[in-house]
Protein backbone atom coordinates (compact mmCIF):
# COMPACT_ATOMS: atom_id res chain seq x y z
CA UNK A 1 0.00 0.00 0.00
CA UNK A 2 1.53 3.39 -1.01
CA UNK A 3 2.58 5.64 1.82
CA UNK A 4 0.64 8.85 2.49
CA UNK A 5 2.42 12.05 1.52
CA UNK A 6 0.27 14.32 3.70
CA UNK A 7 0.20 14.44 7.48
CA UNK A 8 -2.95 16.53 7.87
CA UNK A 9 -5.63 17.51 5.35
CA UNK A 10 -8.90 19.38 5.30
CA UNK A 11 -11.60 17.93 3.06
CA UNK A 12 -14.19 20.41 1.81
CA UNK A 13 -17.49 18.89 0.71
CA UNK A 14 -20.46 20.67 -0.79
CA UNK A 15 -23.87 19.88 0.58
CA UNK A 16 -24.77 18.59 -2.89
CA UNK A 17 -22.15 15.86 -2.47
CA UNK A 18 -24.44 14.27 0.12
CA UNK A 19 -27.54 14.28 -2.11
CA UNK A 20 -26.63 11.54 -4.55
CA UNK A 21 -29.48 11.18 -7.07
CA UNK A 22 -31.91 13.02 -4.82
CA UNK A 23 -33.11 16.57 -5.50
CA UNK A 24 -33.01 17.50 -1.82
CA UNK A 25 -31.71 16.19 1.50
CA UNK A 26 -29.16 13.41 2.04
CA UNK A 27 -28.80 10.06 0.33
CA UNK A 28 -27.75 7.43 2.94
CA UNK A 29 -25.79 5.39 0.40
CA UNK A 30 -23.83 8.42 -0.80
CA UNK A 31 -23.07 9.43 2.80
CA UNK A 32 -21.86 5.89 3.56
CA UNK A 33 -19.53 5.93 0.55
CA UNK A 34 -18.05 9.27 1.57
CA UNK A 35 -17.59 8.00 5.12
CA UNK A 36 -15.81 4.90 3.79
CA UNK A 37 -13.36 7.04 1.80
CA UNK A 38 -12.62 9.35 4.72
CA UNK A 39 -12.23 6.47 7.17
CA UNK A 40 -9.83 4.66 4.82
CA UNK A 41 -7.60 7.74 4.57
CA UNK A 42 -7.68 8.27 8.35
CA UNK A 43 -6.71 4.61 8.82
CA UNK A 44 -3.48 5.38 6.94
CA UNK A 45 -2.52 7.72 9.77
CA UNK A 46 -3.51 10.91 7.96
CA UNK A 47 -5.18 13.47 10.23
CA UNK A 48 -8.47 14.44 8.60
CA UNK A 49 -10.73 17.45 9.17
CA UNK A 50 -13.89 18.18 7.19
CA UNK A 51 -15.98 21.22 6.34
CA UNK A 52 -19.33 20.54 4.71
CA UNK A 53 -21.71 22.95 3.02
CA UNK A 54 -25.51 22.99 3.23
CA UNK A 55 -26.67 23.33 -0.37
CA UNK A 56 -28.63 20.10 -0.03
CA UNK A 57 -30.72 21.63 2.77
CA UNK A 58 -30.60 25.41 2.68
CA UNK A 59 -28.84 28.17 0.77
CA UNK A 60 -28.51 31.49 2.56
CA UNK A 61 -27.82 33.43 -0.63
CA UNK A 62 -30.89 32.01 -2.38
CA UNK A 63 -33.10 32.93 0.58
CA UNK A 64 -31.59 36.42 0.70
CA UNK A 65 -32.29 36.85 -3.01
CA UNK A 66 -35.94 36.10 -2.29
CA UNK A 67 -36.16 38.92 0.24
CA UNK A 68 -34.98 37.42 3.53
CA UNK A 69 -32.47 39.38 5.57
CA UNK A 70 -29.02 38.16 4.47
CA UNK A 71 -27.65 37.74 7.99
CA UNK A 72 -30.70 35.73 9.08
CA UNK A 73 -30.49 33.55 5.97
CA UNK A 74 -26.79 32.90 6.56
CA UNK A 75 -27.35 31.89 10.19
CA UNK A 76 -30.00 29.42 9.01
CA UNK A 77 -27.48 28.03 6.53
CA UNK A 78 -24.95 27.61 9.35
CA UNK A 79 -27.44 25.52 11.31
CA UNK A 80 -27.99 23.39 8.21
CA UNK A 81 -24.25 22.65 8.03
CA UNK A 82 -24.42 21.34 11.60
CA UNK A 83 -27.12 18.89 10.48
CA UNK A 84 -24.85 17.67 7.68
CA UNK A 85 -21.90 17.42 10.08
CA UNK A 86 -23.94 15.23 12.41
CA UNK A 87 -24.98 13.05 9.46
CA UNK A 88 -21.35 12.48 8.51
CA UNK A 89 -20.40 11.87 12.14
CA UNK A 90 -23.01 9.14 12.46
CA UNK A 91 -21.87 7.42 9.25
CA UNK A 92 -18.20 7.56 10.30
CA UNK A 93 -18.85 6.24 13.79
CA UNK A 94 -20.84 3.32 12.39
CA UNK A 95 -17.61 2.36 10.64
CA UNK A 96 -15.68 2.50 13.91
CA UNK A 97 -14.06 5.91 13.43
CA UNK A 98 -13.59 8.31 16.31
CA UNK A 99 -15.02 11.73 15.51
CA UNK A 100 -15.79 15.15 16.91
CA UNK A 101 -18.18 17.76 15.56
CA UNK A 102 -17.06 21.28 16.42
CA UNK A 103 -19.44 24.16 15.80
CA UNK A 104 -18.65 27.85 15.36
CA UNK A 105 -22.01 28.70 16.97
CA UNK A 106 -23.25 27.39 20.31
CA UNK A 107 -25.14 24.10 20.00
CA UNK A 108 -23.51 22.41 22.96
CA UNK A 109 -26.05 19.58 23.22
CA UNK A 110 -24.90 18.14 19.89
CA UNK A 111 -21.44 19.60 19.17
CA UNK A 112 -18.40 20.98 20.91
CA UNK A 113 -17.70 24.70 20.57
CA UNK A 114 -14.89 25.37 18.13
CA UNK A 115 -11.61 25.95 19.96
CA UNK A 116 -8.51 25.86 17.77
CA UNK A 117 -6.16 24.14 20.20
CA UNK A 118 -8.77 21.54 21.09
CA UNK A 119 -9.36 20.81 17.40
CA UNK A 120 -5.64 20.27 16.84
CA UNK A 121 -5.48 17.98 19.87
CA UNK A 122 -8.38 15.89 18.55
CA UNK A 123 -6.54 15.50 15.24
CA UNK A 124 -3.31 14.51 16.99
CA UNK A 125 -5.26 11.80 18.81
CA UNK A 126 -6.47 10.37 15.50
CA UNK A 127 -10.03 11.70 15.66
CA UNK A 128 -11.77 12.91 12.52
CA UNK A 129 -12.92 16.47 13.17
CA UNK A 130 -15.96 17.87 11.37
CA UNK A 131 -16.30 21.66 11.49
CA UNK A 132 -19.88 22.93 11.42
CA UNK A 133 -21.56 26.35 11.24
CA UNK A 134 -19.00 27.86 8.86
CA UNK A 135 -16.99 30.67 10.43
CA UNK A 136 -19.85 31.53 12.79
CA UNK A 137 -20.37 34.83 10.96
CA UNK A 138 -22.85 35.82 8.26
CA UNK A 139 -21.61 37.01 4.84
CA UNK A 140 -18.91 34.30 4.76
CA UNK A 141 -19.26 31.05 2.82
CA UNK A 142 -18.26 27.54 3.84
CA UNK A 143 -15.41 27.90 1.30
CA UNK A 144 -14.00 30.68 3.45
CA UNK A 145 -14.60 28.54 6.55
CA UNK A 146 -12.62 25.71 4.93
CA UNK A 147 -9.69 28.01 4.11
CA UNK A 148 -9.73 29.55 7.59
CA UNK A 149 -9.93 26.23 9.46
CA UNK A 150 -7.25 24.66 7.25
CA UNK A 151 -4.88 27.49 8.10
CA UNK A 152 -5.76 27.41 11.79
CA UNK A 153 -5.07 23.69 12.14
CA UNK A 154 -1.99 23.94 9.89
CA UNK A 155 -3.29 21.50 7.27
CA UNK A 156 -0.92 20.56 4.45
CA UNK A 157 -3.62 21.08 1.82
CA UNK A 158 -7.31 21.52 1.15
CA UNK A 159 -8.96 18.72 -0.81
CA UNK A 160 -12.03 20.15 -2.50
CA UNK A 161 -14.52 17.58 -3.71
CA UNK A 162 -16.65 18.64 -6.67
CA UNK A 163 -19.93 17.20 -7.87
CA UNK A 164 -19.85 15.95 -11.47
CA UNK A 165 -16.64 17.62 -12.72
CA UNK A 166 -13.02 16.41 -12.77
CA UNK A 167 -11.51 19.66 -11.54
CA UNK A 168 -11.23 23.25 -12.74
CA UNK A 169 -12.13 24.32 -16.30
CA UNK A 170 -11.62 27.63 -18.12
CA UNK A 171 -15.43 27.87 -18.42
CA UNK A 172 -18.46 26.15 -16.96
CA UNK A 173 -18.43 22.70 -18.67
CA UNK A 174 -22.19 22.34 -18.18
CA UNK A 175 -22.71 25.46 -20.30
CA UNK A 176 -19.65 25.32 -22.58
CA UNK A 177 -19.07 21.75 -23.88
CA UNK A 178 -15.65 22.68 -25.29
CA UNK A 179 -14.42 24.08 -21.95
CA UNK A 180 -10.75 23.24 -21.38
CA UNK A 181 -9.65 21.28 -18.32
CA UNK A 182 -6.90 23.00 -16.31
CA UNK A 183 -4.57 20.56 -14.49
CA UNK A 184 -2.67 23.38 -12.77
CA UNK A 185 -3.50 27.01 -12.00
CA UNK A 186 -2.50 29.69 -9.52
CA UNK A 187 -4.78 31.17 -6.88
CA UNK A 188 -4.39 34.58 -8.52
CA UNK A 189 -5.37 33.28 -11.97
CA UNK A 190 -8.46 31.64 -10.48
CA UNK A 191 -9.48 34.93 -8.85
CA UNK A 192 -8.77 37.11 -11.90
CA UNK A 193 -10.53 34.75 -14.31
CA UNK A 194 -13.51 34.22 -12.02
CA UNK A 195 -13.14 30.43 -12.10
CA UNK A 196 -15.41 28.43 -9.81
CA UNK A 197 -12.83 26.98 -7.45
CA UNK A 198 -13.73 28.82 -4.25
CA UNK A 199 -15.03 32.29 -3.57
CA UNK A 200 -12.48 35.11 -3.83
CA UNK A 201 -12.15 35.57 -0.05
CA UNK A 202 -11.23 31.90 0.41
CA UNK A 203 -8.82 31.94 -2.54
CA UNK A 204 -7.12 35.07 -1.22
CA UNK A 205 -6.61 33.45 2.18
CA UNK A 206 -5.05 30.39 0.55
CA UNK A 207 -2.89 32.50 -1.77
CA UNK A 208 -1.59 34.75 1.00
CA UNK A 209 -0.63 31.72 3.09
CA UNK A 210 0.68 29.44 0.30
CA UNK A 211 -1.96 26.77 0.94
CA UNK A 212 -2.52 24.43 -2.04
CA UNK A 213 -6.01 23.29 -3.08
CA UNK A 214 -6.64 19.97 -4.80
CA UNK A 215 -9.90 20.10 -6.76
CA UNK A 216 -11.23 16.69 -7.77
CA UNK A 217 -14.34 14.69 -8.65
CA UNK A 218 -16.03 13.06 -5.66
CA UNK A 219 -17.76 10.55 -7.95
CA UNK A 220 -14.57 8.45 -8.17
CA UNK A 221 -14.29 6.83 -4.77
CA UNK A 222 -10.53 6.31 -5.15
CA UNK A 223 -9.67 9.96 -5.63
CA UNK A 224 -9.17 11.05 -2.01
CA UNK A 225 -6.83 8.15 -1.35
CA UNK A 226 -4.97 8.75 -4.62
CA UNK A 227 -4.37 12.41 -3.78
CA UNK A 228 -3.20 11.56 -0.27
CA UNK A 229 -0.73 9.08 -1.80
CA UNK A 230 0.75 11.76 -4.06
CA UNK A 231 -0.95 10.90 -7.36
CA UNK A 232 -1.95 13.64 -9.76
CA UNK A 233 -5.73 13.89 -9.67
CA UNK A 234 -7.93 16.75 -10.81
CA UNK A 235 -6.61 20.32 -10.62
CA UNK A 236 -3.92 21.69 -8.33
CA UNK A 237 -4.35 25.34 -7.32
CA UNK A 238 -1.17 26.79 -5.84
CA UNK A 239 0.82 29.99 -5.55
CA UNK A 240 3.08 29.12 -8.50
CA UNK A 241 0.58 26.98 -10.40
CA UNK A 242 2.92 24.00 -10.55
CA UNK A 243 2.84 21.41 -7.82
CA UNK A 244 3.37 18.54 -10.20
CA UNK A 245 6.67 17.66 -8.55
CA UNK A 246 5.25 17.56 -5.06
CA UNK A 247 4.14 14.28 -3.61
CA UNK A 248 5.66 10.84 -4.04
CA UNK A 249 7.82 11.65 -7.08
CA UNK A 250 9.30 14.77 -5.49
CA UNK A 251 9.95 12.89 -2.26
CA UNK A 252 11.73 10.11 -4.13
CA UNK A 253 13.94 12.64 -5.92
CA UNK A 254 14.68 14.40 -2.65
CA UNK A 255 15.75 11.14 -1.06
CA UNK A 256 17.97 10.32 -4.04
CA UNK A 257 19.63 13.74 -3.89
CA UNK A 258 20.17 13.40 -0.17
CA UNK A 259 21.75 10.00 -0.76
CA UNK A 260 24.16 11.46 -3.31
CA UNK A 261 25.24 14.15 -0.84
CA UNK A 262 25.89 11.61 1.93
CA UNK A 263 27.81 9.39 -0.47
Amino acid sequence: MPEATFKRILLKLSGEALMGPLEYGTDPQRVERIAAQVHEVAARGVEVALVVGAGNIYRGLDAAAEGMDRATADYMGMLATVLNAMTLQDALEKRGAYTRVMSAIQVTEVAEPYIRRRAIRHLEKGRIVIFGAGTGNPFFTTDTAAALRALEIRADAILMGKHGVEGVYDADPTEVPEAKFLPEITHRQAIERGLRVMDSTALSLCMDNDLPIYVFNMADERNIDRIVCGERVGTIVSVDGNLGRRGAAAEAEGEETAGEVTR
